[in-house]
């Protein structure tokens, strides 16, 4: 018997479902019985690193403006949806996590038309347009957050992280972080990131952020997004506390170096929570229903981040400084945000899966 994992697009949808998948291996299943699918994008590359069969087909999601290609959409679920079933039907596939965005459609269609039982997971606080369709078909949902709205009947399991920062240790790993990325041990550190593709305007606000470091006292830990890598480090050359990535594969490298982080609101949200960082962040307006703020709502309501609006980055070294000066209430910040943690639900959603079969 096959286990499916739908999960495309980007880092926020990639890696818990890859978290999954590892937690499923950790529990006894061989790789070549978890099948991923996805499109084209960076789940055609990471899937297969990772040694896991990978069913590529050719979807995208649904545009929220008004425009002649999403007709094209029912024609692309539908032949999407024929050609998993089939591969599903091959691998005799019971049981399918789908883990939101447009894969899950149609991988939700053909777990059902093949028999198979169907699970769906949640990474945000507010449920996307595909999990909410494809809950009324599922078996078990899912949420990242206590509650997930228009999601009711979702279980919180929290969101899957990859086991390196489910057992996260900053002490133990600082001293090490800190000499791999050349920072200075007797300055704060400031991370910034922007996903696992990078995003434009916190790469922006990051050199915002560097024209003040050196009055501020503190270093910057900035993860451009390999795209971006290039230019930004360009810019860069120019700070001496300004250090550059293009991406990270050990995140809790990088989580044990900082001090603070200045992240979206997406996927990041987990990882924070799981290593009690103290956060600055930044929704993005994009994605199904400005899901991100509700994100960001949920910490600041749990006192254990700030938030800062993309039209109002300029504010961001006043924030940060103003943070760097309050050490108490960081500290009050890192207790909150743990709280929020759910560091076992990949194990989590691996077991049910499996009982799901049984």
């Amino acid at each position: 018997m096959t286990y499916a994992i739908a999960a495309a697009g980007t880092g926020g949808h990639v890696f818990p479902g890859l978290a999954v998948g590892e937690a499923l291996i950790a529990s006894g299943v061989a790789a070549e019985n978890i099948l991923f699918v996805g499109g084209s994008r960076l789940e055609s590359r990471v899937y297969p690193e990772a040694g896991f069969p990978f069913l590529e087909v050719e979807i995208r999601g649904l545009q929220r403006r008004m425009t002649t290609a999403n007709l094209t959409i029912p024609g692309l679920v539908a032949r999407a949806s024929s050609r998993i079933r089939t591969e599903f039907e091959a691998r005799r596939v019971g049981v399918v996590l789908g883990m939101g965005g447009y894969i899950s459609v149609p991988a939700g269609f053909a777990a059902r038309r093949c028999g198979a039982v169907l699970l769906v997971h949640e990474q945000n606080a507010e449920a996307g347009l595909a999990n909410r369709m494809m809950s009324r078909l599922a078996k078990r949902s899912f949420g990242s957050f206590p509650k997930t709205a228009q999601l009711p009947r979702a279980e919180w399991v929290g969101n899957p992280i990859r086991r390196h920062l489910a057992r996260f240790d900053r002490a133990s790993l600082r001293s090490g972080a800190i000499a791999k990325y050349g920072l200075d041990p007797d300055r704060p550190v400031v991370g910034v990131f922007g996903g696992s593709l990078g995003a434009g305007i916190l790469n922006r606000a990051a050199e915002v952020l560097a024209a003040t470091s050196d009055g501020g006292g503190f270093s910057i830990l900035h993860l451009t997004g390999s795209d971006h890598l290039q230019s930004v480090a360009l810019a860069s050359d120019h700070f001496g506390r300004w250090h550059t990535v293009g991406f990270e594969d050990r995140m809790d490298h990088f989580y044990a170096a900082c001090d603070i982080v200045v992240a979206r609101a997406g996927g990041a949200v987990a990882e924070i929570t799981a290593t009690a960082t103290p956060a600055i962040l930044v929704p993005g307006g994009f994605g199904s229903g400005g899901h991100q703020a509700a994100n960001a709502d949920a910490l600041v309501s749990a006192g254990a981040a700030v938030v800062v609006a993309e039209d109002d980055v300029a504010r961001l070294p006043s924030v940060v400084t103003e943070l760097l000066s309050q050490p108490d209430r960081m500290h009050d910040m890192a207790i909150a945000t743990s709280k929020l943690a759910r560091p076992d639900a990949a194990d989590d959603v691996a077991d049910a899966m499996r009982q799901a079969h049984g």
